[in-house]
């Protein structure tokens, strides 16, 4: 059985005689652009997933050839055998691959040996806001010339897909804190955008998350790109003895707004000030406050990289999101289907903010909780947030990696919302919100798991 955790991340010669590379969970939003990467560097990949999805078509259409469902002899022939951190120990590909001859990587392994490969490595991290930032400032880096290598945790439309190989020594990366697996990268700058209680079956406390991000901003080779307004990030690097330039809305940090004034639908305008004089002046056309502070984050970097302001601040203007980003998605019956990936309780609160404030009669919040840890632990966080919507619609948890031992069901939450209603599967729910949703109203699915298919399918029985 192969110990992958002693891995010499930093040798270099790890890959390079592997030719067939497999994938367990091929159609994961982490694994998608790392599959693209190496599919454009000529090496012959395959994969398997338990469930169809639009990125598992995507991969097909590249000519990669995917297996539905998960048996030991999906993994024949590959040398080199990558799976995610959601795998559960007892998947029949893991346990043939432990037993295999094949180099066996985590997708953060395999992550982190890739951006060792790049001097200019821009990891992007962050309890929230990481894959908005990380496709901005892709396109940022784009259109203002660079030739960036690229891995976003979403669909960026410029590079019609979430991973590109660029052909210069710049890396933009989204770095994911959950179970540490950013530890793994080499980051030559970091961006932290904001540190919040996550993924606390793993991290325990909030403090354990500070320190986690602490070590991994100790890691960094040249700066930190940090949220100034943020307390817990400011205690993350306090001490440290790197290059701190810090961006938010106050006007102690080097980088922050001025002038903000709100457009039509989504938009807003505002000034991009560094240290009191004004740089560029910025038009952004998605939606909510947060979202001031993510393109803030990426103008920041984009400019530390060469990028001239003003042209990184027209970038911005053609930015329309990345996919499940409060991504609109079409009108049905005169009311509007969108779908975004948020699934906590602060990504919550901002969203569905920022759908109230987008001038539609009424906000329908259509939930997916994802994982019976996070939905247990933040349950009386997700009652606080959800109401904010007019109308809430629950499906049942997605457990994902877990087994229900919380004894937690969508029913718990639902009976702490007014007027929530709880419904077992998509189909009942595209029929309800089709019955129910008048002419002018903003429906939006929300969650990280496979909610958007729900969204598409109202969109398909409301024709």
């Amino acid at each position: 059985m192969l110990n992958n955790k002693n891995l010499d991340l930093n040798d270099e010669t790890l890959l390079a005689d592997k030719k067939h590379f497999h994938f367990i969970g091929i159609g994961g939003s982490g694994m998608f652009p790392l599959v693209q990467i190496l599919h454009a560097k000529g090496v012959y990949i395959t994969g398997s997933d338990n469930n169809e999805t639009d990125t598992l078509q995507i991969e097909r259409e590249m000519g990669i050839p995917i297996t539905l469902g998960q048996r030991a002899e999906n993994i024949a022939g590959a040398d080199v055998i990558v799976y995610t951190a959601a795998i559960m120990a007892d998947n029949p590909e893991l346990i043939a691959a432990q037993q295999s001859d094949a180099l066996l990587l985590e997708r953060s392994q395999l992550l982190g040996i890739l951006s060792r490969h790049y001097s200019n490595c821009i990891c992007v991290c962050g309890t929230h806001g990481k894959t908005t930032t990380t496709g901005l400032l892709t396109q940022l880096l784009l259109e203002g010339g660079e030739d960036p290598t690229a891995v976003i945790g979403g669909k960026l439309p410029l590079i019609h897909g979430s991973g590109r190989v660029g052909h210069t020594e710049t890396m933009v990366c989204e770095a994911c804190e959950f179970v540490d697996t950013f530890l793994k990268l080499a980051p030559d700058v970091a961006v932290i955008l904001n540190i919040d209680a996550d993924h606390l079956d793993y991290f325990k406390t909030v403090e354990n998350i500070v320190k986690s991000f602490r070590k991994f901003a100790s890691m960094t080779t040249k700066e930190l790109i940090i949220n100034g307004d943020d307390a817990r990030t400011l205690k993350a690097v306090e001490g440290l003895e790197k290059r701190i330039t810090t961006f938010g809305f106050g006007e102690q940090n080097d980088y922050y707004p001025a002038n903000i004034t709100k457009g039509e639908g989504a938009a807003r305008t505002f000034d991009l000030m560094r240290r009191g004089e004004k740089i560029a002046h910025v038009t952004l056309h998605i939606p909510g406050e947060h979202n001031i502070y993510n393109a803030m984050a990426a103008m920041v970097a984009a400019i530390h990289t060469g990028i001239d302001p003003q042209t990184a601040a027209d970038s911005v203007a053609h930015f329309g999101g990345t996919k499940r980003r409060f991504e609109i998605l079409g009108k049905v019956k005169g009311f509007t289907v969108a779908d975004d990936y948020a699934h906590h309780p602060a990504e919550l609160k901002v969203t569905l903010t920022a759908a109230q404030d987008m001038g539609f009669q009424q906000v329908w919040a259509v939930f997916q909780p994802f994982t019976f840890s996070r939905t247990s632990m933040l349950l009386e966080e997700f009652a606080q947030v959800l109401p904010i919507a007019d109308h809430v619609v629950l499906t049942p948890i997605m457990g994902s990696r877990e087994k229900n031992t919380y004894g937690i069901h969508a029913t718990d939450l639902g009976q702490k919302i007014p007027g929530c209603v709880c419904l077992g599967s998509f189909e009942e729910i595209a029929d309800y919100i089709l019955q129910h949703a008048q002419p002018g109203d903003l429906v939006i699915t929300l969650g990280c798991g496979d909610v958007y298919k729900c969204a598409k399918l109202i969109l398909e029985r409301g024709k």
